[in-house]
């Protein structure tokens, strides 16, 4: 009888450590991709009828939201989180706050991270160029918390840094209790402030792509395979990043960037069933961006738009010309309905500077405005002083007189 009450206790604590760890510890997804599977998901399905609980596909150059489904719903977002790590990252190397040659040396906390880990000691040491390629690929939660110490001091530090650069991204539906995504309560997002995220981490820092499209590499010196769990890179032409997440609680995500013909898209999905749909799913988001949209040169940078006077200069006008080359994201056959609506100051006022913002043009196709583009000066005009203008006017007094 104690015999029976001891063996039925014992695996009654194991059933219930089994249950604790399924709630409370994400699973070490592997992620799938049947090449035959996803190529039948694709071919069945509508585009407009997605099973994500939310997804949205964005221009990158632009902006643009071409399709999105239930887009502002917030959600759990599991290691997708590690796009605004990414992002933060990139930019403390970006300002010489780090170098990709500095070493980075594991903490006990960040070593005792679970789910998609590298398996880091405490004290084990390694180049942030490395860690990186771990993040990115991997998606490893301890290098992931180590970098986060690196650049704040501490997890908690850097997670005020993510919230702080969400809410000026404009990103309303956000909050960040974590750098890796390991917490669903109270951590969550929305497709739409993932794209703009996703699309800030690529205009702003594109050197992140060199990392997010590796298939295959490795970390501590090829002792640990790295391969990417964004499969599309691997599978999809153009596709070169960005980044997975599951959990129970969040699905299976993916915000995956393409190029393809001068056309970048960012498309997202969120809370999809299995890892196999979201592939499917993100592909066909793509494959509707690059099969209805083109990219149209419509003009060039440095090109003269028109005049604006300038009082109180040594010359009296400047030209508004184009900062940028100017290519727009059109439907295919809307063309020949690009209207351009210019928008210039009425005059400046001395000094003006080479560059400097003098006007915009709106582009807008049936009365929907698709772009808007600044218009800068052409040439730095200094401001008249009461001897350079009386110069000015005896020069031309004794030209006169010839």
């Amino acid at each position: 009888m104690f015999k029976n009450l001891v063996c039925g206790f014992l695996a009654l604590t194991f059933l219930l450590n089994i249950g604790l760890y399924a709630f409370a510890e994400p699973d070490l997804e592997e992620p799938v991709y049947d090449v035959e599977v996803v190529a039948q998901i694709v071919t069945n399905t509508n585009v407009f009828e997605l099973k994500a609980k939310s997804h949205i596909l964005m221009d990158a150059a632009t902006g643009q939201i071409l399709l999105e489904g239930n887009s502002n719903e917030k959600l759990p977002i599991a290691s997708v989180t590690k796009i605004m790590s990414l992002l933060l990252i990139m930019e403390a190397i970006s300002s010489g706050k780090i170098s990709l040659d500095d070493t980075v040396t594991a903490s006990e906390y960040a070593s005792g991270m679970g789910g998609s880990q590298a398996y880091i000691e405490p004290g084990e040491q390694y180049s942030v160029r490395d860690a990186l390629k771990a993040i990115a690929t991997h998606s490893s939660n301890d290098v992931t918390v180590s970098l986060a110490e690196l650049v704040a001091g501490s997890e908690q530090g850097f997670v005020v840094l993510m919230n702080e650069k969400s809410k000026e991204l404009g990103m309303s539906n956000t909050n960040f209790q974590d750098c890796t995504g390991l917490t669903d309560d109270g951590h969550y997002s929305t497709a739409h402030d993932i794209a703009l995220l996703s699309r800030e981490l690529i205009l702003k820092e594109p050197e992140i792509l060199a990392y997010t499209s590796i298939w295959i590499d490795s970390f501590r010196d090829g002792e640990f395979e790295l391969v990417n769990t964004n499969r599309l890179v691997h599978f999809y032409d153009g596709c070169d990043g960005l980044k997975t997440g599951f959990t129970r609680a969040a699905g299976h995500c993916l915000s995956a960037t393409a190029k393809r013909n001068n056309m970048r898209f960012i498309s997202v999905v969120l809370g999809e069933p299995d890892s196999n749909t979201r592939f499917a799913e993100t592909r066909k988001l793509l494959d509707y961006g690059f099969a209805n949209y083109e990219s149209v040169g419509v003009n060039t940078g440095g090109e003269k738009v028109n005049e604006v006077m300038v009082k109180k200069g040594l010359n009296s006008k400047i030209a508004a010309v184009y900062k940028d080359d100017v290519n727009l994201l059109l439907a295919r056959g809307e063309k020949g309905k690009v209207i351009r609506e210019v928008r210039l100051k009425e005059s400046l006022i001395a000094p003006v500077l080479k560059g400097q913002k003098v006007g915009e043009v709106v582009y807008k196709v049936d009365e929907r405005e698709i772009a808007k583009v600044d218009l800068v000066s052409d040439k730095d005009i200094e401001k008249a002083s009461f001897g350079r203008l009386f110069i000015l006017l005896f020069s031309g007094w004794f030209k006169l007189g010839r």
